[in-house]
This record gives structure tokens, sequence and C-alpha cells, in this order.
């Protein structure tokens, strides 16, 4: 039985270590540089090694994925739980997820722009695709007032998405962005009056 369960945590420990330098690499040079051979070599396992944990990039990239919305979820609780009312949970859950895709392009890539068959959106869907977006529906929901806290969720997740796929490749000006946020915030509350230019 020792031996099994050394074999399994073994295993397991090979999978996550798949995970991490898949995601070193893709974040020092990008997807393109994320291949079968490059990860068995820094790996220092064979290719049939590799393919005995993931069926191939796509897995790879999907497993990332799923780490990193366990990630955003957790930054996205965090930053709920460091604020006093909803309005504020709300600006501070926009300012985080931007904060998180700036930081981590390689990894957002992975979770919103590479093709996966991870499915979203439905009742077979990951633990951590639920959590990811529950933890921005949660602060979303409770400034959604009359609309229905679902689909504005959506909407709201489409515009920070833009924001951040738009500024990271250089469409938005740099300068703007508190602004655009303050904009965004004040705009899905129903204000009339945009905030002011800082």
């Amino acid at each position: 039985m020792a031996i099994q369960e050394r074999r399994e945590r073994e295993r397991a420990e090979r999978h996550q270590l798949i995970i991490r330098i898949a995601r070193e690499l893709a974040e020092a040079e990008g997807w393109e540089a994320v291949t079968t051979r490059r990860l068995a070599e820094r790996i220092e396992y064979s290719q049939p090694v590799l393919y005995s944990h993931f069926a191939g990039k796509d897995a790879i990239v999907a497993a990332v994925a799923l780490e990193g919305f366990a990630e955003l979820a957790a930054d996205l609780r965090a930053a709920t739980r460091e604020e006093a009312g909803p309005v504020e949970a709300f600006r501070a859950v926009a300012g985080r997820y931007l904060a998180f895709a700036a930081a981590n392009p390689a990894l957002y890539d992975a979770m919103f722009t590479l093709a996966t068959d991870l499915p979203f959106g439905r009742p077979d869907s990951p633990a951590a695709l639920k959590e990811g977006f529950a933890a921005l529906a949660g602060p979303v929901a409770e400034v959604a007032g009359a609309e229905d806290p679902e689909p504005f969720t959506e909407v709201v997740w489409a515009a920070l998405h833009g924001l951040a796929t738009l500024g990271r490749s250089g469409r938005l000006r740099p300068d703007h962005a508190e602004y655009r946020l303050e904009l965004l915030v004040e705009r899905m509350l129903g204000k009339e009056a945009a905030p002011e230019r800082r």
C-alpha cells in the first residue's frame, strides 16, 4: 500500500510540475513556445510520460486555466472582504479583475482567449469555473438593482474583458485606465453623470 501511495503522490507532483512549467514558459515566451517537446525537456521526463498526464497541449492549457480560475476567485473574494459596502466591493472587484489580467497575461489568455474544451456556464462546468464566476457575480449582484443578476454579471465581465484585452494590446491609452474603470463602475450603477476626470 505504501508503494502505491508513493506512486500516486509522485504522479500528482509530476502533474503539478507540468502545469507549473507550462505556465512559466507561457508567461516568459508566450503560448506558442509551449510544446510537448519543450515541456518534456524542461521537466526531464519523456514525452510519453507527459502524455500519460495530458492528451496534448490543449489539455495542458485547460489545466492551467482551471488553476487560474481558482486564483482569480480567491483574489476577487479577497477584494470584497476588504470593502465596507456593495458599491465599494463592486469597484474593488472590477479593479482587481483588471489587475489580475495585467499581471498574468499568459494565464489570462489560457482562461479567456485560447480555445479549450472547458464547459462554461453549464451544470457540468468544473468547480473552479463556477467559483471564478461566483466571485465576480456576488458583488455584481449586490449592485444589479432591478436587473437580472446573471446577465448583468455577464455584461460586466464582457466589459472588463474588453478593457483588459484592449489595454494589454496597446489599443487603449494607459493614462486613462483609472478613469475608464470609474466610468464603467458609474455607468453600470446607473449613474447619469460621468465621474470627474483625474
